[in-house]
């Protein structure tokens, strides 16, 4: 099955955007070879950005909308057909700021689709302006003296909406990020799954994240709220700066599934 299209990739050589194409090609290759999935039934969209650039290379039912707008237009795909499997790509500038509304009540309604959010605390494709997870201090195009805000939490914002699947992966860790993908994809509900992803060049924390990223148990209880509320809330404390070494709050960031439970959709 050949699901990579021959259209030119122009991410900067080296991106951290090709883990993430590369699994997220594996996770749907195993669910369609397990006949879980059928690909013609596969839908995936997008908006603007660097990230959105891989619905051009995966060859699949793709749509592509405006920036920050990709969860409304995928819940109305979704709404339109009950029998497609929609993934939807966006990077943390549309999400968490355009797309906040928008991320909020799909989250609140438990729209049954997959959201794979590429975050590299950058609005990268316009050369470095910051985002609402941009640490504070951070210096780009938008903030040559350094960022005044503090990062909010996407993960914590999740869970307090309602999500009913929440996960956290790391680009550069592919086979990872392909299993969290599949079981994303599986879930029946809004899954929200981050996928940090260092941008190489006007935001590289990949020396950061190596040093501090970690695993959760894959055997804990899911459904366990108060274990997940604890987690999610452990970052963004300790957010990265290039060249700023001190620390918050906490110096670990937990990866992995945080938090799912079974509850009606809003397609039923």
């Amino acid at each position: 099955m050949n699901l990579l299209t021959k259209i030119k990739i122009t991410w900067c050589p080296g991106c951290t955007n090709f883990g993430i194409l590369a699994a997220f090609k594996g996770a749907i290759e195993d669910l369609v070879k397990n006949n879980e999935l059928k690909k013609e039934n596969i839908v995936v969209g997008s908006d603007i950005g660097c990230n959105s650039k891989i619905t051009d290379y995966l060859n699949l039912n793709s749509f592509c909308g405006l920036h920050g707008r990709v969860v409304p237009l995928s819940s109305g795909i979704k709404i339109a057909n009950q029998n497609l499997k929609i993934i939807a790509f966006e990077g943390d500038g549309g999400a968490y700021a355009e797309g906040i509304a928008h991320l909020i009540h799909a989250a609140k309604r438990n729209i049954n689709l997959t959201l794979i959010i590429h975050n590299n605390q950058t609005f990268a494709l316009t050369t470095g302006q910051f985002t609402p997870t941009s640490p504070k201090g951070f210096k780009g195009k938008s903030t040559p003296e350094g960022s005044p805000e503090e990062p909010f939490n996407p993960l914590f914002l999740m869970l307090s909406a309602g999500a009913t699947f929440i996960a956290r992966s790391y680009a550069l860790e592919i086979k990872k990020t392909q299993e969290i993908i599949k079981e994303a994809i599986r879930h029946q509900g809004f899954s929200f799954l981050e996928i940090i992803q260092p941008c190489i060049s006007f935001n590289d924390t990949r020396d950061y994240y190596q040093k501090r990223i970690y695993w959760l148990p894959d055997r804990q209880n899911k459904a366990n709220f108060n274990f997940a509320l604890e987690k999610v809330r452990e970052w963004p404390d300790s957010s990265p700066t290039p060249g700023r070494t001190e620390s918050r709050r906490n110096d670990k960031i937990p990866l992995g599934i945080f938090y799912q439970i079974n509850k009606p959709t809003f397609n039923n």
